[in-house]
C-alpha cells in the first residue's frame, strides 16, 4: 500500500519565449532526480497551457517537504530561473484527503 501523505508543494514555471521545449525537458529530467528521494512519494510534471508548467510533490510530513526543497530539484529550479524560465512560484499546501496510488 502507499505512504499517506500529509505535505505537498505546488511549482508554477513560465518558460521564457523560445524555452517551452526546454522546459519540458527540464521537467523530464527533474523525475530522474527525485528518484533517490524517499520522502518524496509522489511527483508530477504538468503542462497547464502553451508555456504554463508546473510540478506538483506531495510528502508524508514537513520534514520530507523541507528535505526535498533543499535538494537537486530545489536547487536546478534555482540555476535555471532566468535562462529557461520566470522566477518559480513554490506553494506549500496540506493534502486533505487523497486517493493513494494501488
Amino acid at each position: 500500500m502507499a505512504e499517506p501523505v500529509t505535505a505537498g508543494l505546488l511549482v508554477r514555471i513560465e518558460a521564457l519565449p523560445g524555452r517551452e521545449k526546454d522546459v519540458e525537458d527540464f521537467l523530464l529530467h527533474g523525475l530522474s532526480l527525485v528518484q533517490d528521494e524517499p520522502d518524496t512519494v509522489r511527483w508530477f510534471a504538468i503542462r497547464f497551457g502553451p508555456s504554463s508548467f508546473g510540478i506538483y510533490d506531495a510528502f508524508p510530513d514537513d520534514s520530507g517537504r523541507q528535505k526535498h526543497l533543499a535538494g537537486q530539484v530545489g536547487q536546478a529550479l534555482a540555476d535555471n530561473t532566468g535562462t529557461l524560465f520566470e522566477q518559480p512560484t513554490i506553494e506549500p499546501v496540506d493534502v486533505i484527503a487523497e486517493k493513494p496510488p494501488i
